[in-house]
């Protein structure tokens, strides 16, 4: 039996302390499951077996080996392994290329050796308990086949630890246990298996032990078969004190928007809701239940296959677009601000304006003066720290950022605003500016649909939310109605707790 220990790991990051002091082992023949909320460490802790980052102090041993790693090709050759939940195939490859990509065998004259490469392959797959080809190509297989693909891939290597993060996100319910067939395959091999999960219904199914971090900490490592879900969303969250909603931001009676029936083919199914005007509207969900797919495509940046979306009476177009969903009154701050929300490049005047563009110029033509103005008028509304507006945005801090974003899309004067993920990544007292100000556009008659897999934030922001999970809404909930431990594990597929 094999062990994977560590002793009083601790990472700091500048304001943050991600593990501390953490003692905790997992040993091999069992499926180790590793839980936490988002912010728990857990990924921290990952990170640090496999190389991507160094802890500030402690350290972690291997059969009683001290190992410490400069980056995760070091970590791969001493045995760790990690599968993400982003998959790394090139679809237009096969299997064999994927699995072997870039340490290809090859003959003696330096060619590639396809024979070699598909038997090797085969031996992998075959040891995986898995009748898929390796000369098929990946875009051709389903998505469970993909992520055994990617586990053989990192079989390949011979682990002796293999991580797997969050590895049935992307899998259909029928395609779960054909996964879970081939990692109790891999249990047999005496490889030390951690297992990151959100879904907490299939802990029991798969896992051997369980071990929870909170804020950093150790919390305990239990045997699956000794606890309840209960027991287990406990060790998770503790005792959480959730913040109230001021009692002045009330929902009024009137539908503003109205989803009917609404799909989109892999990512999420007949979903219908409607949403009130100053409503602040929650979508609760853990990883891959659809959620940013879904406010994508009622924001048309993202296509549908069917259902509608109908805002102040008017049907918006079959196939929309953002700038027909803006001119029905729509914004949308999306996940991923850097990438999808921002030109880091440009000054703080210009992504302030950029969704106001019709606002601001005289047909081809811009007006400064206009430019000026609702930035200005943002920067003050808003709080927004800048030390001069012609400053690029990618000088302030995340909050700042973020408040950008909003202000971008409040100069649109929308009636609607939806809001994915708006306080990954910045402080705390940037959450709660975040906050104030959808209570203040609510106080104003402007309505919020908004995503956070931090569900404590739900409670405290939100007159409604909407249970999500596996691209189907599943349950509506009050804030006041229930406890956050009761809306993480309905969100986890466990509504008796």
């Amino acid at each position: 039996m094999s062990v994977l220990r560590t002793e009083h790991i601790a990472k700091q990051y500048p304001g943050c302390l991600a593990l501390d002091d953490v003692t905790v082992s997992f040993e091999s023949g069992k499926v180790n499951a590793l839980l936490g909320k988002n912010g728990s460490g857990k990924s921290t802790l990952v990170k640090c077996f496999s190389g991507a980052i160094q802890p500030t102090s402690g350290a972690f041993y291997l059969d009683d080996e001290q190992l410490s790693f400069s980056s995760t090709s070091s970590a791969n050759a001493k045995g760790f392994a990690t599968v993400y939940q982003e998959m790394s195939l090139v679809p237009s490859l096969t299997v064999a290329e994927n699995i072997f990509l870039g340490r290809m065998p090859k003959r003696a004259g330096g060619m590639i050796d396809w024979k070699r490469a598909n038997a090797m392959a085969a031996g992998l797959l075959d040891k995986m308990g898995v009748d898929i080809n390796p000369r098929e190509i990946v875009s051709r297989l389903s998505m469970w086949q993909c992520q055994v693909v990617e586990i053989t891939k990192a079989m390949s290597y011979n682990p002796k630890v293999l991580m797997l993060d969050e590895p049935t996100s992307s899998l259909a319910s029928s395609e779960v246990e054909c996964l879970f067939d081939v990692i109790r395959e891999l249990k047999k091999q005496d490889i030390i298996i951690i297992y990151i999960s959100h879904k907490l219904h299939e802990i029991p199914q798969i896992t051997d032990t369980i071990t929870v971090l909170r804020d950093g900490q150790f919390i305990g490592t239990v045997n699956t078969r000794d606890v309840t879900n209960a027991d287990i969303i406990s060790m998770m969250f503790g005792d959480t004190q959730i913040r109230q909603r001021p009692a002045d931001v009330v929902a009024q009676d009137e539908v503003i928007m109205e989803v009917r029936n609404f799909s989109r083919k892999g990512k999420f199914s007949d979903v219908s809701f409607q949403l009130k005007k100053g409503e602040v509207l929650g979508i609760a969900g853990m990883l891959g239940a659809g959620r940013t797919e879904l406010l994508k495509s009622i924001f048309g940046a993202d296509p549908h296959d069917g259902g509608e979306v109908v805002i102040n009476n008017t049907t918006a177009p079959r196939r929309s677009s953002p700038i027909s969903m803006k001119k029905l009154g729509m914004g949308l701050t999306p996940e991923d601000r850097k990438l999808e929300g921002l030109i880091l490049i440009h000054s703080i005047r210009d992504n302030l304006c950029y969704a106001s563009m019709d606002k601001t110029s005289h047909g081809w033509f811009e007006d400064k003066r206009l430019r000026v103005r609702a930035a200005d008028k943002q920067v003050e509304d808003l709080e927004i720290k800048v030390p001069n507006v012609n400053a690029p945005v990618s000088s302030l801090s995340g909050g700042n950022q973020q408040k950008v974003v909003v202000g971008n899309w409040l100069n649109t004067q929308p009636v609607i605003m939806m809001y994915d993920e708006p306080s990954r990544g910045i402080d705390v007292n940037a959450k709660q500016q975040i906050f104030e100000i959808m209570w203040e556009q609510s106080r104003h008659g402007i309505s919020t649909v908004f995503v956070s897999s931090e569900l404590e934030e739900l409670l405290e922001v939100c007159h409604r939310i909407l249970i999500m999970r596996d691209g189907k809404i599943t349950g509506e909930v009050r804030p006041e109605d229930i406890t956050i431990n009761q809306l993480y594990a309905m969100s986890m597929g466990d509504e008796n707790v």
